[in-house]
């Protein structure tokens, strides 16, 4: 289900009252790990952390890296984890780190359907795994 909200408020505001408040606690955790220099937005209708285009102007297509995003979608809700996907080790890392339940993962997307699905602990150290530099650095090659 993508978004048209312009805000992460009117998004959050627009979800069923479950999804609403996984995402919120969620965010707070991306927040209080989210490296100095990433931004938080709206983009490709979600919520998105970012490099900003002030830092980093020259992307394939001319918006902002994304390194991490939430979204809701009908069945289940997801964390957009880019950086496990193309920093060397990292997705290897991730995965022996994983305590939770049953991981259910894409190349970069965690998929769950309440919060008690994730292991908190090592999404957060994977958000504050990666500096704006070096995730400019390995999303140049």
């Amino acid at each position: 289900m993508r978004s048209e909200a312009k805000t992460v408020a009117a998004y959050l505001a627009e979800l069923p009252p479950e999804h609403r408040a996984a995402l919120s606690e969620l965010r707070k955790i991306v927040l209080s790990n989210l490296p100095k220099g990433y931004v938080e937005a709206m983009n490709w209708g979600m919520i998105a952390y970012e490099v900003p285009l002030a830092i980093n102007p020259k992307t394939y297509n001319g918006k902002p890296l994304m390194y991490a995003a939430l979204a809701s979608q009908k069945n289940h809700m997801a964390i957009y984890l880019c950086s496990v996907y193309c920093m060397p080790g990292a997705l290897k890392a991730f995965k022996a780190s994983w305590k939770a339940k049953k991981l259910d993962m894409g190349a970069a997307c965690v998929r769950f359907k309440e919060l008690a699905d994730l292991d908190l602990d090592a999404v957060a150290r994977v958000i504050a795994s990666t500096s704006v530099k070096e995730f400019i650095a390995v999303s140049a090659r």
